[in-house]
């Protein structure tokens, strides 16, 4: 069977994928490859369409960490279907659109990839059919949305922007995990059709009113709901087709999304009416009446999409069959026209220079086309008959008439109904006028003219479905509204008509009113008002900025108050919070009593052993402050803890213990050289006594705990349970590599994550960092006693050795781990005998580039797995008859071991060399022994 779900989901994050390798072609060459993901995932869903209007549910199911209830389960019922397609279809009008909006110093990779992650993780949350799951694609859509809105980083107001949509979506974010982890508790499972088939036990529950409140937390914020609908505002920073996606499709549709999709799990209770209902009416509100008095177009859209969001909200909250539907429906009508006008907008500024319709005016004659698509979505973003958006105003204003039970909520509800009808006609009636009728244009810097005729394609499809829908609504958008509808309401499907005439009734003379008292609103306001004037300031971005400056402010006084610079005071505090943590359990009697006398025979040369690490140790603090002869002597202690490790058969740690010795001796030789040869005194008596107490008791501590561990009674040890399972499930002799590579691989995979982001944040903080003039050392680096032909030499022995220790190292010592920190050897000796200069003139290996493939390799080899059913990173084995070699045992689990190998050795490669390429300030001008400051690092191109 194929796969379509999966390769539905998986085909925008390829697309990114490709996106990386696409830095040096055309602008329209990588558009094609960004609009192929969205154009091909159309038509698996057109394959996918008959089943599901049928009323079918696609599924997938693969196990991921099933410990947690953590699987990865898709399926298509008719809302995913629904939202599918808007993600899809307008995210291939967007990428169109965006190809010929972008600058030329814009960097369309980069663009086009974090929109197609964006628009990969809103396919993710819209096809999950576990909780967990979605909540993994739920936070992604926050991450996303943030390096988009921050594209233009250069700019204060995008940096801002960012910050503070990442801030609120995100918070919302952690408390709706909490929520759905008490979904989790009552129901017994993630899974979302056991949830949904849950709603009675939920609703019973003590817990449900934590469980509405958290949920509701993270559909607000998604969803820019009062009273955290600021941030959407000002996301307005972001380029155009971002702003054209984030509001009609993605991001704040997550939020009305999730609504609908647990509606039936959470809805029908007083508490749900009453919250969900009142917070949307007071975001309808006040999202239409902030919209009115904005000067910039996409201010005006922003908090008009604030004010939908709000009608949507309203609709889900009254939960009657009738008002689900017209949820649905308006949902799909505003993606089209709000959609269409962000993108007119963005035409404007792209032609004319500017947003500000202070300036603007009379553009129809400038620009003929895009006024009159304008205008028509405007209608329709009014809801004037005859276009999409008057038929679901129309079904809002009806189910607002007929709340039932509830008199002075429906009272409340019903005016909140026409005010926003009047407001709404007001904020777009301002649109049309002080953009394409009236006076003007004014100071603008260049000329308007119509954009490209391929960038109005785009706006042009939207608006003929908002004409379309709105004249012959049964014919164009009654199959979608049926199958998403559906999906949420099942049996309780009431009967509806989607005729444009109803008659005359109370709901068509509401919006005539509306349309009536709208027109009235605003030539009034401009009659009363200077509507140019008026200036609306953002009271939660005031409070925003405030409690981030608070934040800051406690942070830098926490700083100072604990790690102000001193090595010695952060050194301090990490040991006694570690004793504190290792004390806690023998202190609060969770551990059991230490098993004294408990002891084994002891060979000589264990003895032997000891007593050389105990005198290195010693000798260490006795010669600490000559910095060289005690890095010798500590280098000593390291090698004996190698030789114990011998003694005690570990083979694997003892070449990773002695082998991350040497990478550490290189390392420390090369920070020796930006420091003075001698340490200064230690004159403080009382630090000197604080000091040897915790290290004492450090000491002490670690010599308990490994006495506690090793006289532990094992009834079961887990070392017989990996030894036993090693071979047969995953094909390895060497039971430490088969624990690195497979049982515990993901543990794996996020330490060499881990390593490879502490890699680049070396390189980050290093890259430009210059010495001090008084601190630089004079004369030559450090120099070994070892002839550089002989460093040079080394390089291809040690490559060899590398290589077998790799292959190896699934049945016999070795490893990626080993083999790479083995091939950083001998380059490591090379930065310190010859400098970093003369290594990168010949060698020129990009570093940074080899923690990335590292990581894409070991992702993708761990993912394979899935394609086969099993669980990430699970190995699969292969014995290949090769001529002359004969037979070959392969595992699957050597792809994963090449990332790691990679990883380590350009994390260790990246640390090390950047140590080595320190400059000196720019004020000093003579040589002295370092990189100078014109040279050019190979690895990044960078001074």
């Amino acid at each position: 069977m194929i796969p379509f779900l999966e390769i539905l989901l998986a085909l925008p994050f390829l697309a990114a994928l490709a996106m990386v390798f696409m830095r040096k072609r055309s602008r329209g060459q990588v558009a094609w490859v960004a609009a192929a993901a969205p154009l091909l995932g159309l038509l698996l869903l057109a394959w996918m369409t008959p089943a599901v209007l049928q009323g079918w549910v696609p599924r997938a199911d693969h196990a991921w960490i099933p410990q947690i209830g953590l699987d990865l389960t898709l399926r298509l019922d008719g809302l995913a279907w629904m939202f599918a397609g808007m993600v899809l279809a307008i995210g291939a009008l967007v990428v169109m659109y965006a190809h010929y909006y972008l600058a030329d110093e814009d960097s369309a990779p980069r663009f086009f990839g974090c929109l197609l992650l964006f628009m990969g993780s809103m396919l993710g949350v819209v096809v999950a059919g576990n909780l967990l799951l979605l909540m993994v694609f739920w936070e992604l859509t926050s991450i996303s949305s943030f390096l988009l809105i921050g594209f233009w980083y250069r700019q204060q107001d995008a940096r801002e922007g960012a910050r503070m949509a990442l801030a609120i979506t995100g918070g919302g974010g952690l408390a709706l995990l909490g929520g759905v982890l008490l979904i989790g508790r009552i129901v017994g499972s993630y899974d979302l059709d056991t949830v949904l088939a849950s709603g009675d036990l939920i609703r019973a529950s003590e817990l449900y009113p934590w469980v509405l409140g958290l949920v509701l937390a993270g559909v607000f914020t998604k969803s820019a709901q009062f009273p955290l609908h600021f941030w959407l505002p000002h996301a307005m920073a972001a380029p155009t087709p971002v702003s054209a996606y984030l509001h009609s499709a993605t991001m704040v549709k997550a939020g009305v999304f999730l609504l609908a999709r647990l509606h039936p799990a959470l809805a029908g209770t007083e508490l749900f009416f009453y919250v969900v209902t009142s917070v949307g009416a007071i975001t309808l509100l006040l999202g239409a009446w902030y919209a009115i008095f904005q000067h910039d177009l996409k201010g005006l859209l922003a908090y008009s999409t604030i004010s939908h969001l709000g009608l949507i909200t309203v609709l889900f909250g009254l939960s009657t069959p009738m008002a689900v539907v017209a949820g649905v429906f308006h949902i799909l009508n505003h993606a089209t026209f709000k959609a269409s006008l962000f993108m007119a907008a963005g035409i404007i500024d792209h032609e004319t220079g500017t947003r500000d319709m202070r300036r603007l005016g009379n553009l129809r004659r400038w620009m003929p086309v895009t006024s009159t698509l304008a205008i028509i979505a405007s209608l329709a973003m009014a809801g004037i008959p005859l276009l999409n958006g008057f038929l679901s105003k129309e079904m809002f204003f009806a189910e607002a008439l007929e709340i039932e039970g509830h008199r002075t909520m429906g009272n409340l509800v019903a005016v909140a109904a026409l005010l926003y009808g009047m407001f709404g006609v007001a904020y777009s009636l301002r649109f049309v006028h002080e953009t394409f009728l009236g006076e003007g244009p004014r100071r603008l810097d260049r000329e308007p003219h119509e954009p490209p005729r391929w960038m109005r394609i785009p706006v042009a499809v939207l608006v003929l479905l908002c004409v379309a829908v709105g004249v012959v609504p049964a014919w164009t958008v009654a199959p979608v509204l049926h199958a998403g509808a559906a999906a949420i309401l099942g049996d309780d499907m009431p009967a509806y008509s989607l005729a444009v005439w109803h008659g005359i009734n109370r709901p068509l003379l509401m919006s005539l009113a509306g349309i009536v008292g709208g027109i009235v609103l605003y030539l009034g306001l401009r009659r009363l008002l200077n509507l140019h004037a008026a200036v609306r300031r953002s009271l939660g971005r005031h409070l925003f900025r405030w409690n981030m400056e608070a934040l800051y402010g406690l942070a830098e006084r926490f700083t100072l108050k604990i790690a102000n610079g001193s090595l010695q005071r952060s050194l301090v505090w990490l040991v006694v919070a570690a004793l504190l943590a290792g004390a806690a359990p023998f202190l609060s009697g969770a551990h059991p009593p230490l098993q004294l006398g408990a002891s084994q025979p002891m060979p000589l040369l264990g003895w032997l052993l000891w007593l050389v690490l105990v005198a290195c140790a010693l000798y260490t603090i006795r010669l600490y402050r000559q910095r060289l002869l005690a890095l010798i002597v500590l280098g000593g202690a390291g090698l004996m803890v190698s030789m114990t490790f011998v003694f005690l058969s570990a083979p694997d740690l003892a070449l990773t213990q002695l082998l991350v010795e040497m990478v550490s001796l290189a390392l420390l030789l090369l920070g020796l050289h930006y420091l003075p040869p001698r340490s200064p005194p230690e004159r403080a008596p009382r630090r000197r006594a604080r000091d040897v107490a915790v290290a004492l008791a450090a000491g002490l501590g670690i010599g308990l705990l490994a006495y506690a561990m090793m006289t532990r009674p094992a009834a079961d040890p887990a070392s017989l349970e990996m030894l036993a399972r090693s071979l047969p499930e995953a094909y390895g002799r060497n039971v430490v590599n088969v624990i690195l590579v497979d049982f515990r691989g993901f543990d794996t995979f996020g330490e060499i994550t881990v390593f490879g982001i502490a890699a680049l944040i070396v390189h980050a903080l290093l890259r430009r960092a210059r010495m001090a003039p008084e601190k630089v050392m004079s004369g030559p680096p450090i120099k070994l006693p070892v002839p550089a032909d002989l460093a040079q030499l080394m390089l291809p022995l040690t490559l060899t050795v590398s290589v077998f220790l790799f292959l190896r190292g699934h049945n016999a010592p070795g490893g990626g781990f080993i083999a790479g920190l083995v091939l950083a050897v001998p380059l490591l000796i090379q930065y310190v005998i010859q400098g970093a200069t003369s290594v990168e003139s010949r060698f020129g290996f990009d570093y940074v580039r080899c923690i990335g493939v590292g990581l894409i390799v070991a992702g993708v080899s761990g993912a394979a797995s899935i394609l086969f059913g099993v669980e990430f990173l699970t190995s699969g084995h292969v014995d290949l008859e090769l001529p002359l070699v004969g037979e070959l045992p392969l595992a699957s689990a050597i792809g994963f071991d090449t990332g790691v190998y990679l990883v380590v050795f350009g994390g260790a490669m990246l640390i090390l060399s950047m140590m080595g390429t320190i400059k000196p300030s720019r004020t000093r001008v003579a040589h002295l022994g370092v990189i100078e400051p014109g040279d050019r690092s190979t690895r990044t191109g960078e001074l």
